[in-house]
């Protein structure tokens, strides 16, 4: 039997990302995993989504040509099949800088076999049994298709095949708005599909402020139609699939299952383990250090905690994971502030504290809002389109959390995480500079409404005023 200091069961970005500490440590680990490599981000996910989503928005421009004075753009077409090998060509080469990154140590430190616990420091690995003395679960997350709706698979397309369709189809129905289905659903449509967006309440890529989500259901619903009163059932029709929800009938030719991902927890020998799994069968675990609460040396990271599906977040818990099992004394880690964003147009994100999470900690909390209806610079990009709140805490004057759908709303996104993280009051962040024009003067806006309503003393300039016996103040 071979021992090992760590053993890591994945190599999707969290498992690299583990290995990566893990290998600073010691030169006695191994990673293992039966699966196609590359990464969920590079292969099926973050990467090559986007790819396609920019051409769809290119291809959507041309709408403006006209008000712009270039003509001609009504000869523009799509050519799907062209367009599907693009997405998928800039997906393999993503994919092989992931797997580039690996040929320096797969050799000596790969198993490319199925691992299964026999107990806490002992795998199964196709027959095989190796010791490890830390082990990290890194086994990531799969494309969830609810049991009844498994006879009409046919009808069906996932994250993990979308980019492998040949061609798109002439109609389409997603079922699920999260993230993904948002920003597939939209792009589809943009590229000539008709699309149906299909969820079971008022769900919009994870915002919850009631006013967002309503303006922005407003808004993308003049794009694609939209059904907020759930799948009743499914049947087959004139060789299309019948989607029947508590409100119509839609006859499409595929279906988007967007409802969510699972872990990747069966067939990993946790029966073995005498461990406790809450209602999704996931272990406990402390999301500080990624060890597991009913096993010492065991740790857990990335999509298969159910809880950040998100790279950079699965990267982090890689990182603790890998740190933590290299070390005799377990720390734990303040997590970064939460940064959520959709690609869609104009992008939705959600920063820090979201309006639920304010609700739910009975927080007293203000909001400031603005619209990007009359907004400059989005009149000029021809994005005038979009809305954000931004909440603070009524006690502190700090910025707390955000939600927003606005155009690059991405980099505004990341702004707010930045200030947010540095625990900034709302006085604070409106003495950093605002350039003109920018869609950030938008968020300005919103902070100067918030201001109003909290009791922080403030200049009345928003500059900081030089302190006479402190010349810091103004070097």
């Amino acid at each position: 039997m071979k021992n090992y200091d760590v053993a890591i069961i994945g190599a999707g970005t969290a498992g690299l990302s583990a290995r990566k500490v893990v290998s600073k440590y010691t030169q006695n680990y191994v990673v293992i995993d039966d699966g196609i490599l590359g990464t969920t981000c590079a292969r099926v996910g973050c990467m090559p989504s986007k790819a396609f989503i920019q051409v769809a928005n290119d291809f959507h421009r041309r709408n403006s040509f006209r008000e712009l004075g270039i003509t001609g753009a009504e000869s523009l077409k799509v050519d799907s099949e062209k367009l599907m090998i693009h997405t998928r060509k800039l997906r393999d080469r993503f994919v092989k800088s992931v797997l580039g990154g690996m040929d320096e140590w797969k050799e000596k430190h790969f198993i490319g076999k199925r691992a299964r616990f026999v107990d806490r420091n002992v795998v199964d690995v196709d027959g095989e049994k190796i010791k490890a003395k830390k082990i990290i679960i890194a086994t990531g997350s799969s494309p969830i298709i609810p049991k009844p709706w498994q006879e009409f698979s046919d009808f069906f397309i996932d994250t993990n095949s979308f980019f492998e369709l040949q061609k798109l189809p002439q109609s389409i129905g997603v079922i699920g708005l999260g993230v993904i289905g948002i920003e597939l659903g939209q792009a589809l449509h943009r590229l000539g599909v008709v699309v149906i967006g299909i969820s079971q309440g008022r769900a919009i890529a994870g915002l919850s402020d009631p006013k967002l989500i309503e303006y922005t259901s407003q808004k993308l619903g003049q794009e694609i139609d939209i059904d907020f009163s759930g799948v009743q059932n499914l049947a087959r029709k004139d060789q299309k699939l019948m989607i029947r929800t508590a409100e119509k009938e839609y006859l499409v030719e595929k279906a988007l299952v967007s409802v969510g991902r699972k872990p990747n927890l069966s067939n990993l020998g946790l029966e073995n383990l005498a461990l406790d799994l809450d209602d999704r069968g996931i272990p406990y675990f402390n999301e500080k250090s990624c060890q597991l609460r009913d096993a010492d040396n065991i740790f857990i990271a990335g999509d298969v905690d159910g809880s950040k599906a998100i790279l950079h977040e699965s990267a982090d818990d890689g990182a603790i994971a890998g740190y933590n099992a290299c070390q005799e004394k377990v720390e734990e880690y303040k997590r970064r502030t939460w940064l959520g964003i959709a690609f869609s147009s104009p992008n939705i994100a959600t920063v820090g504290k979201r309006y639920s999470d304010l609700i739910m900690e009975k927080i007293d909390f203000e909001y400031g809002e603005v619209s990007f209806e009359g907004q400059g610079r989005s009149i000029v990009m021809l994005s005038e389109k979009g809305h954000l709140r931004v909440y603070g805490d009524k006690k502190t004057n700090r910025l707390l959390g955000a939600e927003l759908f606005a155009p690059s709303g991405e980099h505004i996104a990341h702004s707010l995480a930045w200030v947010i993280s540095q625990k900034m009051t709302v006085g604070e962040v409106l003495r950093l500079p605002f350039y003109h024009p920018v869609v950030e003067e938008g968020l300005r806006t919103a902070l100067r409404d918030l201001a109003k309503k909290l009791p922080e003393t403030r200049s009345a300039l928003e500059i900081a005023v030089c302190q006479e016996h402190d010349t810091s103040m103004c070097e």
